[in-house]
């Protein structure tokens, strides 16, 4: 294993721990000729596959646990990749902010479902139904099934859209601004299993927490650019990856610190912009899609 960075010390010299995990050399093997593009979307299923959504004309591939490449499962479809999640039956949501649309597909990649319009900004039809998105950036899942998309990644309004399980609209909540329950740019959301949702409401240097109905309940702050939340499996915590600061958090449902890594460079262990987070089943590793150094990282738990 390769040494981790000597933030780990700063920050414990500050009261927060060292994170426990340290970078392993690049374990993703892709075929002659092909490099990952910006990674802006990682992903793990039930059986440790390895998914990396990055931004190129094979857009989405496949890795086995040990990193062993297995496909592509989109190419040509996307037009700028951004999030990326599977859900409880494996099936793989990515969101596009180019093409302003949510696209759900099987374990082997064929398109289920297309939430929004290719190509087409977010129109309102009169009677208040969603007929488009403006750059979606990240999606989770209630215990119903709802889909939650958050979106406002540029000039898009910045909104948390709620979907039933059919993908049909359901209501929206949020707005510009830094009041209670608005956003400057909700960069990723992920929710427990009662259907708290967690708002990583980056412009505005905070996470904001709603109930399933979208009735805001607190918030944190998080000065920086608090960019991908990752739901731990006993849902009592959480990994973020904090954007241009390079800084790899695991946090509680609080929001307080409780363990750090990571800095800005392009060296192990460091980040141009920790952009999003998955973790393994087993939460002995963790991988991040880093935009800015086109590469997914690892860090493995320290025995």
């Amino acid at each position: 294993m390769v040494k981790a960075d000597s933030s780990v010390e700063t920050s414990a010299k500050h009261g927060i721990p060292a994170l426990g995990y340290e970078p392993v050399p690049d374990i993703f093997e892709l075929p002659p000729g092909v490099n990952f593009g910006p990674c802006s979307g990682i992903a793990v299923n039930s059986r440790g596959h390895i998914f990396v959504f990055h931004r190129s004309q094979q857009a989405l591939m496949e890795f086995d646990p040990t990193g062993a490449y297995l496909g592509c499962l989109a190419e040509g479809i996307f037009t700028r990749a951004h999030g990326l999640r599977v859900d409880s039956e494996d099936n793989l949501w990515a969101t596009d902010i180019g093409s302003h649309i949510v696209v759900k597909m099987n374990p082997r990649g064929r398109i289920q479902m297309v939430l929004g319009m290719k190509d087409a900004n977010a129109e309102w039809h009169p009677a208040g139904h969603l007929r488009g998105f403006d750059e979606p950036n990240d999606l989770a899942f209630g215990p119903d099934g709802e889909i939650y998309v958050c979106q406002g990644h540029g000039k898009g309004e910045s909104r948390i859209l709620m979907f039933n399980a059919n993908g049909e609209f359901i209501k929206s909540w949020g707005g510009e601004g830094a009041q209670a329950g608005q956003f400057k740019q909700p960069h990723s959301v992920v929710t427990t299993a009662d259907g708290t949702l967690f708002v990583a409401d980056r412009s505005n240097q905070r996470i904001q927490v709603f109930d399933r109905e979208g009735n805001y309940l607190r918030e944190s702050s998080h000065p920086g650019t608090p960019c991908g939340l990752c739901m731990c499996r006993d849902q009592q915590h959480m990994f973020m990856a904090h954007g241009h600061a390079g800084k790899i958090m695991k946090l509680d449902l609080l929001g307080k610190v409780l363990g750090i890594t990571g800095s800005q460079g392009k060296g192990p262990n460091q980040y141009g912009e920790a952009h999003y987070i998955a973790i393994s089943n087993d939460e002995r590793t963790l991988y991040i899609a880093d935009t800015l150094n086109w590469r997914v990282q690892t860090l493995v738990k320290r025995d």
